[in-house]
């Protein structure tokens, strides 16, 4: 049997805020007395950057601008060289979690498609050449402090064939449709629902299915060149068949935690959020309406 080892946090949740500690056991089962080299354990925060494929060659000269970069990179020794008793032992550990370098902020944990927030505690009992490192990692979460509510932006909107950027001639072959509804807000907070309502007042071509697609906008580099890159977050149906007009829809979707995070504008990279509402009919004739929104974290 192999020696185990499990990385226990102090708070069960594992979610940290800026400016706090974070601390914990390692807890290390060894079958037999076991020789090691060291034991270490080491804190780290990288963002991940990395362009898209359409992107890649173009960005060749700007790839300093796109290169991971790391908000903390911590250590401390927890035992000398020596020997692990059999059985169970455990260790104490203890981090701040504060960014002294550039951009001296940590961003919130935010997993996407080109970029990604990670935070680390990783712990490495190092062994002689003849035998294997021992190691054993655990992410945790960092998020912002929430802060006071800001008062609601609500939008309302109006879809029909004169709202559409169309030339003359394509609203003419347009079938004939009004719908109207209204955000509650696009200024959003990140833990609660996204709320609103929409109502087909008319058309003269049946109604498929209504969706609302959340979209991810992730922007790389600099002022020397920048990729920006929109992909799909998650997408609900709001009606599926045709609908009864003058009927009252409601909008409700739920932010998904990992995959989104408060909006952020950096230096290096920008993370941003839109809604597509999207109206198909039974023709398979499409409709299209955007709403950029900000996400924050506000107080309950």
């Amino acid at each position: 049997m192999a020696v185990s080892i499990e990385i226990k946090l102090n708070r069960p949740n594992k979610i940290y805020y800026e400016n706090e500690s974070i601390s914990g056991l390692l807890q290390i089962h060894c079958p037999t007395e076991t020789k090691h080299d060291g034991i270490v354990v080491t804190l780290d925060a990288i963002v991940n950057l990395q362009l898209g494929s359409k992107n890649a060659g173009f960005f060749e000269p700007f790839s300093s601008s796109i290169k991971p970069f790391q908000l903390l990179n911590n250590s401390i020794q927890l035992a000398a060289a020596g020997k692990l008793p059999s059985g169970f032992s455990e260790l104490a550990f203890e981090f701040p979690l504060t960014c002294v370098k550039e951009p001296k902020i940590l961003y919130e944990t935010y997993h996407g498609i080109f970029i990604n927030i990670n935070y680390m505690i990783k712990c490495d009992i190092k062994r002689s050449f003849l035998a294997k490192t021992v190691q054993k990692s655990q992410q945790f979460v960092i998020q912002y402090k929430p802060k006071p509510k800001v008062p609601p932006n609500e939008v309302n909107f109006t879809i029909s064939p004169e709202t559409l950027q169309k030339t003359g001639k394509e609203r003419i072959s347009i079938p004939r449709f009004l719908i109207t509804g209204r955000l509650d807000t696009v200024d959003c907070c990140i833990t609660k629902p996204l709320s609103g309502h929409l109502t087909i007042q008319h058309t003269e071509v049946a109604i498929k299915s209504i969706d609302l697609q959340l979209v991810r906008i992730e922007t790389c580099g600099s002022a020397e060149g920048y990729s920006r890159d929109a992909t799909e977050v998650q997408t609900i149906q709001l009606a599926d068949g045709n609908v009864c007009p003058k009927l009252q829809i409601p909008i409700y979707m739920i932010f998904p935690r990992l995959f989104t995070c408060p909006t952020l504008i950096s230096k290096n990279f920008k993370i941003e959020f839109e809604l597509n509402l999207f109206v198909i009919f039974q023709d398979e004739y499409l409709v299209t309406e955007n709403f950029p929104i900000v996400l924050h974290r506000f107080n309950a």
